[in-house]
């Protein structure tokens, strides 16, 4: 890994480069928050349990996640706390992941983090969150913390790799339109059977 006027270089397979977010990467941003809304609709099959808000489904040219998913992303950009936004950039393909930091008094709180489907399981997204876990020690901040959803193994997994290994929270939710016999797999914590 080599550090180069605020970008980072990462792993040869992949190929990218690590850099702070840029006017010029909002197309790619928008489409890669609309990957991101898709994600969550593919998990749980509607904009149920605080994810995104996907939409109804694209029509050819638009955003997969539907109109939603960028207007998602306009918002998300304006937000106050919002300390600073990264991107995995390969010379052939352009911007193929995002990660963002969210400011909360000493702390922080990593959201987004999605790399496309394309370049998953290449270590982006570890290197992304290596990235800005430096970048939050630069800041002097003193914990980090990111919320995947509970059926998105994949994020957990990289989260995990990348040192988020302190359970912090946990957050339940009640289904008020699923019926009682509903059941998907799910996990035992605390003595207690939980779906996800």
């Amino acid at each position: 890994m080599t550090e180069r006027s605020g970008t980072v270089a990462i792993s040869e397979r992949s190929l990218a480069a690590i850099r702070p977010y840029r006017p010029a990467d909002h197309g790619a941003g928008r489409r890669l928050w609309a990957e991101y809304a898709q994600e969550h609709r593919a998990l749980y099959g509607s904009s149920e349990a605080g994810g995104p808000d996907a939409g109804a489904a694209a029509e050819p040219g638009a955003d997969p996640a539907g109109p939603e998913a960028g207007a998602e992303f306009e918002e998300y950009l304006a937000r106050l706390d919002l300390s600073g936004m990264w991107v995995a950039d390969r010379a052939d393909e352009g911007v193929v992941g995002l990660v963002g930091l969210l400011l909360d008094g000493r702390t922080g709180r990593v959201e987004p983090l999605v790399v496309t489907a394309r370049r998953r399981g290449q270590g982006i997204g570890r290197m992304l969150l290596q990235h800005v876990a430096r970048e939050a020690r630069a800041r002097g901040m003193t914990a980090l913390t990111g919320s995947p959803e509970s059926r998105n193994t994949a994020a957990i997994r990289c989260l995990h790799a990348a040192g988020y290994d302190a359970l912090s929270a946990v957050q339940l939710t009640i289904d008020l339109t699923r019926r009682p016999y509903d059941w998907q797999d799910g996990l035992e914590f605390q003595n207690l059977r939980f779906r996800y």
